[in-house]
């Protein structure tokens, strides 16, 4: 990467960033950086406590995990350069869905029958091993990533502190009295056979799909030629209709129509019938409609007929709607809605209201079960026809009227967030956490879960700060918790004992209570992780009948596993034994947790919200103090990031083509609340306009300060004096940078930090560096001025690599190392600079630079080259002083700066741009010697070496002949043609 030349190693113009990143990676772990980085504070008495949201260990990462894991190591640099203790503890999600869904994959199963005859046990293990694979290889990426982390003693939820303390929390839960076992319409994956809780019904899973939905006709009994009309998107739920809901306030109309009568919504008419196709002959509030009985498609099959048997009073009935439950809209549909108690949420709570019966209709794997004749065993979501075609098939039958017309209807429809497979509505017996029931052992509270969670939430800082209105309405609106999962087998398993006998339940909060209690199977169970199958060979007593209770068949929810982590991960040494059970005290210098940071969408409902519900259940305080949220990164074409659609990219293909400083450094620069495009192109122009800025300026200074045998005392990292007004100007710049960044870090607010830092680089290479040339190499002829800049500049780029190090490790590692010798600028402490931030000087340079864009401008507007000497600029401005006048005259290439004239145009500046002979010889000079520059960087001649130069045109001027000489070292000027050479 670099050859040894002088005090400075040589720089390569053409860096590879990210070979470059992985030759100091393996240069960390090989020299224990990286131990030495997690130690650096170990005596320290200041916390800060970071909780890493565990990523699920079942995939390789993608560059949009960049985005959260490097705000997570970012702050814990930052904190660790200030200071402070850490932890240093990455997490695994391990458990549920997501990962048995990869494993039947891997193994070409297809329904959890497959998963029985092959055996739950090696199923599990199957699990764990994914689980292990994937957490290996997702560590050594983030190990790539830069990201200093405790790696050998990461978290997993599927250990067994973390699944006996999400049993302790279900304990305390059961003494409030919050545990229930309800029945539910719930989503349901008819692929996974599993329950999707509310909070997993995320906005991203929902798919644009086209379905045919059926305006239906059900005959109103008693009158012959009255139908309500009836849409649905949803054919499949019909044979479970049970009741026609209506809005008691909103009009219906009675219409004429092909010598039938159809009841629908008034507003709905116009978009439903053709113009000139129908007649009203009766309007009615839909109260009046209300008690209406009607019949169905499906009644004359058995397991219709038996409910609506059992049921005359409440089968088939129009009833009132809820608007809070389930509003009636008129700009689609009839404004009468189809009611399927067993096969929707809504319809069930409105079900539940009004006391209203319902017929099940399918099983776990979405087939009609018995009762149902052609349609049972067969899929209702595989075969959408089937209910269609039953009904176009009766209608032709003894002039029956069901179908009115089939159409298709573009919506989006839930799928699964895990198999991506069409979500169903089914009716099942769940447990779950009692949201809205005060506690039963805490009477003197009189709040709810609900209530108290959102006293909680209100504790917490939230970034951005519309965090936690979106966390309020989530808390304000959600269900009950549901927290279990029929069918599947690799999660927590629930510590619920149910009797056989009297269906009394019980639950158990931790291992030892278990074994206390424990009447058969303890030791078939002894020595296993708390997983399926061997902990369901455990019987307890039924403490009401004294019979068999066995642990009931559902895992846990997986989000139980990640909420439960503040109280199951924080031990001594990130190891086992949680602190929260054995030293309380030393747990609390850690919790709440000072920070998290996770992506927005979803965790809402997820990660925030459990962690929220189980430490408003165990300490009734918030888990955190503060989050940063942010969004979703998108690829450039502004789509989600999908294989499929060949727009996404594999952390290793982006950090191998990009870099992960630029990778890095593009997210830390993002706005948090917006979403991100990221992919090659955009990298590129972030590197060019950023990275290789701070390169270049970095290679500019160590090729002078070699080529002028010139190297750092033992003093140098303090902060330097100096006369120069561009030394001053830039440490008063460093020192306002420093001081952004550090209140802008302090706020979790790196996308400022970003841009500050940007400007302050901007501001280096294009004024500093590009007005301080002359003050270097072999034509500079004032040593103390010299002197100066390379004491300034030493400095600054030692104090913005320490700044940039929390950002981008691998540039100002490299950086670092080669300045000072030492061994990580990662063991270094966050930069104080001590210099008055003067923003007069500011100002003055502000006005120099505006000055000076505006000259520039009229030199174009003239077609006169800046090499091109020019008499005189007059402005109205006054004169800042002698010092800024000096660098705005060699800035500009004008002889004088006239001040505080007036001028006539609006820029408030004034060019002369009369040419004479001697100032267009001066241009002429210019041209050559940057002619000689660039010859000698074609030909490979160093900057300190002296040369010969023939050239066609030579300047006769003594101070010309004498400057040209003094900054190409020509030792010899001849005339003929153009030629540079050594000299010999």
């Amino acid at each position: 990467m670099t050859k040894k030349n002088k005090y400075f190693d040589v720089i390569n113009t053409k860096v590879n960033f990210p070979e470059m990143e992985k030759e100091l990676l393996e240069s960390w772990y090989e020299k224990k950086v990286v131990d030495k980085y997690l130690s650096k504070n170990d005596n320290s008495s200041n916390y800060f406590s970071f909780l890493d949201g565990p990523i699920t260990a079942n995939n390789p990462m993608g560059v949009h995990h960049v985005w959260g894991r490097t705000y997570k190591d970012l702050w814990q640099r930052y904190k660790n350069m200030q200071g402070y203790k850490q932890r240093f503890q990455n997490g695994f999600d391990a458990q549920g869905l997501w990962v048995e869904v990869e494993v039947e994959k891997e193994l070409d199963f297809k329904n959890k029958k497959e998963i029985e005859d092959y055996g739950v046990e090696k199923f599990v293990d199957k699990c764990k091993q994914r689980v292990m694979h994937y957490s290996n290889i997702q560590t050594e990426q983030s190990k790539r990533l830069g990201y200093f982390m405790d790696w050998e003693n990461s978290y997993y939820t599927m250990s067994d502190d973390n699944n006996y303390m999400i049993w302790h929390f279900l304990k305390v839960c059961s003494d409030n009295g919050w545990i229930y076992k309800g029945k539910d319409s719930v989503p349901w994956c008819p692929r996974c056979e599993t329950a999707i809780r509310q909070h997993e019904m995320l906005t991203e899973d929902y798919k644009e799909v086209s379905h045919e939905s059926i305006y239906m006709t059900f005959p109103i009994r008693g009158k012959s030629d009255e139908f309500l009309l009836v849409w649905t998107t949803t054919p499949w739920t019909i044979p479970a209709n049970i009741a026609v809901a209506v809005d008691e306030k909103l009009e219906y109309s009675l219409i004429d129509h092909n010598g039938k009568k159809y009841w629908v919504a008034s507003e709905a008419v116009e978009r439903i019938f053709e113009k000139g196709s129908y007649e009203t002959s009766k309007k009615v509030k839909g109260k009046e409609l209300v008690g209406l009985d009607y019949d169905g498609v499906f009644d004359s099959l058995p397991a219709v007929k038996k409910v609506a048997d059992e049921n005359k009073d409440t089968f088939h009935k129009v009833v009132p709607t809820d608007e809070r439950i389930m509003p009636i809209n008129t700009s689609e549909g009839t404004g009468l809605v189809h009611t399927a108690v067993s096969a929707g949420s809504e319809d069930f709570k409105i079900g539940k209201k009004l006391g209203l019966p319902m017929i099940p209709v399918i099983d776990d794997n979405a087939s009609y079960i018995e009762g149902f004749a052609e349609l049972s065993g067969k899929s209702a979501k595989n075969d959408p026809r089937l209910v269609l075609d039953y009904m176009q098939a009766e209608d032709s039958k003894d002039g029956q009227h069901w179908v009115f017309k089939i159409e298709d209807y573009k919506h989006r429809y839930p799928a699964c967030w895990r198999c991506k497979e069409e979500l169903v509505w089914k009716v099942t017996d769940e447990w779950y956490i009692a949201m809205d029931k005060p506690s039963v052992s805490n009477t003197e509270d009189g709040r709810t879960l609900r209530q108290r969670m959102i006293d909680v939430a209100k504790k917490i800082r939230w970034i951005p700060k519309f965090g936690l209105d979106r966390e309020l309405d989530w808390l304000n609106n959600m269900h009950d918790w549901l927290i279990s999962k029929k069918n599947r087998y690799w999660g927590l398993c629930l510590p619920i004992w149910e009797c056989e006998k009297c269906g009394n339940f019980q639950v158990i909060g931790g291992k030892d209570e278990l074994k206390e209690k424990a009447v058969e199977g303890w030791d078939r169970f002894e020595g296993y992780s708390p997983h399926k199958p061997h902990i369901d060979h455990v019987k307890i007593k039924c403490d009401k009948c004294n019979g068999l209770s066995s642990r009931i068949e559902p895992v846990g929810n997986p989000w139980l596993d990640a909420g439960i982590v503040p109280f199951s991960t924080i031990s001594k040494n990130n190891r086992e034994d949680p602190l929260y059970h054995k030293d309380k005290k030393e747990w609390q210098n850690w919790f709440p947790a000072d920070f998290i940071t996770e992506s927005f969408p979803g965790q809402f409902k997820n990660w925030f919200y459990s962690m929220i519900a189980m430490s408003t259940v165990l300490e009734d305080t918030n888990p955190f103090k503060t989050v940063l949220g942010f969004a979703t990164a998108l690829a450039e074409d502004g789509r989600a990031m999908h294989k499929s659609w060949g727009n996404s990219i594999e952390f290793i293909e982006g950090a191998d083509q990009i870099g992960v400083d630029v990778m890095r450094w593009m997210y830390s620069r993002q706005k948090p609340s917006d979403n991100m495009l990221f992919g090659p192109n955009l990298a590129d122009e972030v590197r060019r306009k950023f990275h290789l800025k701070i390169w270049n300026v970095y290679n500019y200074f160590v090729t002078y300060a070699n080529i002028d045998n010139w190297q750092p005392k033992p003093s140098e990292d303090q902060l330097p004096e100096t006369n120069n007004i561009l030394d001053k100007w830039i440490l008063i710049r460093l020192a306002e940078t420093q001081k952004i960044v550090t209140e802008s870090l302090d706020k979790y607010d790196a996308k400022t930090s970003c841009q500050h830092i940007e400007s302050f680089v901007d501001d280096l290479s294009n004024w500093f560096v590009r007005r301080s040339r002359s003050r270097t190499g072999p034509g500079a002829t004032n040593e103390d001025d010299k002197e100066n800049f390379y004491k300034t500049i030493y400095y600054v780029l030692l104090s913005l690599v320490k700044i940039l190090a929390p950002f981008t490790p691998f540039i100002a590692e490299s950086i670092y190392q080669n300045l000072t010798k030492k061994e990580s600028v990662h063991l270094e402490d966050w930069p104080k600079i001590e210099i008055e931030i003067d923003k007069q000087v500011l100002e003055n340079m502000q006005l120099v630079r505006n000055i000076a864009e505006t000259a520039h401008s009229q030199r174009k507007e003239h077609n006169i080259a800046v090499r091109q000497p020019l008499s005189k600029i007059i402005t109205s401005y006054k004169d800042p002083g002698s010092e800024f006048s000096i660098l705005l005259e060699d800035e500009i290439n004008v002889k004088e700066i006239v001040w505080g004239k007036d001028v006539k145009n609006d820029d408030q500046v004034e060019l002369d741009t009369v040419i004479t002979a001697e100032l267009e010889e001066e241009a002429k000079t210019r041209t050559l010697i940057r002619q000689i520059q660039k010859e000698r960087k074609q030909m490979e001649i160093g900057m300190d070496e002296k040369i010969v130069v023939t050239a066609p045109w030579l300047p006769n001027r003594k101070d010309l002949v004498k400057s040209l000489k003094d900054i190409t070292l020509a030792q010899e000027l001849r005339n003929g043609e153009f030629d540079v050479k050594l000299d010999s």
